[in-house]
């Protein structure tokens, strides 16, 4: 992550969350009844189709939400005019499954044409893909318009990189008024899906600058993760987060307290008392995970700024039609 950080801009989220309209569960159930079945849906099909697409989906919430907000912004192709977020260093070769969206909001606008947003799909896709991988289910709040504009800057300035360490991760969470416990419960995220070799090469081969791999892997696991990830390796190949990667459960932890994190990012969770205590906790106790998992995510999903918004028609383009945007 880059040592500049948008203060101001962070300073709007936590403190403008309540200028727009209040967030609330149910929110379709009159204008379209059927939304939320029609996302599930869709989710429950792309699992069966590629185990991996539910959780590439659910990794969007958290790239949309911490760049100005949960508004949809991420899904938004560039432009002439516009550099979005898509091709943002953390984002290139990297986010997928931008289809499945696209599948999910044709099949809404089917059924209930220019009421359900792309942020809203964002957020209930992210909670299905929990619930049918064996996560926990959850009511989730509704209600949040689509962004007309998106930002590859503000992306690179904000989003960590798979070197992030515990200290920088904390800093970026206590900026979007979440806990040291919503860091650790809302990585539990990696508990389902891959990452590619590009973000551990330097763990295996110059941790640190060390020329060295990373001391905290456990050492059967570098092993396993030489041969996945050798030198000279096409380094869009992936390998799993955890080692039960289409399972949601507790396992990602621990395998982090066994020293076999596949990211950085991971295991640096465990190697920081800050964050340790709470990788132990949930380690041994999946409910207790569970339940603050859902947490950090319900307040992520809060995160808003006051700005001009819209319901997508289709959720990589703003809308060109006059008389649909809103404030």
């Amino acid at each position: 992550m880059k040592s500049f950080f948008p203060w101001l801009l962070f300073l709007q989220l936590v403190t403008m969350a309540a200028a727009v309209d209040p967030l609330r569960p149910g929110f379709y159930s009159e204008t379209c009844p059927p939304a939320e079945f029609i996302v599930r849906d869709v989710m429950r099909k792309a699992l069966i189709r590629e185990p991996r697409s539910v959780a590439s989906v659910m990794r969007l919430q958290f790239h949309d939400c911490f760049v100005n907000g949960c508004d949809g912004s991420v899904l938004l192709d560039d432009t002439p005019d516009m550099l979005g977020e898509k091709l943002a260093l953390s984002n290139i070769n990297s986010l997928r499954s931008f289809q499945v969206v696209d599948e999910v909001k044709e099949a809404l606008e089917a059924a209930c044409p220019g009421i359900v947003s792309c942020a809203d799909i964002l957020i209930l896709a992210a909670r299905d893909a929990v619930a049918l991988t064996g996560g926990p289910d959850w009511e989730v709040r509704l209600g949040r318009k689509d962004s007309l504009t998106a930002s590859q800057e503000d992306s690179d300035n904000i989003m960590p990189s798979p070197r992030a360490n515990a200290t920088s991760l904390i800093n970026l969470f206590s900026q979007l008024n979440l806990s040291i416990k919503d860091l650790v419960a809302l990585s539990g995220s990696h508990s389902i899906g891959e990452a590619r070799c590009f973000s551990i090469m330097f763990r295996l081969y110059n941790q640190s600058g060390s020329g060295k791999p990373d001391p905290a892997m456990e050492p059967g696991f570098r092993e396993k993760l030489d041969q996945l990830c050798p030198l000279g390796v096409d380094e869009n190949v992936t390998g799993p987060l955890d080692a039960t990667p289409r399972v949601f459960d507790n396992q990602y932890f621990r395998d982090l307290v066994g020293g076999r994190g596949f990211l950085n990012s991971d295991q640096t969770l465990f190697t920081s008392p800050r964050t340790r205590p709470y990788v132990r906790v949930f380690s041994k106790d999946q409910d207790k995970f569970f339940k603050a998992f859902v947490e950090g995510m319900l307040k992520m999903g809060d995160l808003q700024i006051e700005q001009p918004g819209e319901i997508r028609t289709n959720c990589r383009v703003a809308n060109s039609r006059p008389g649909l945007m809103e404030s």
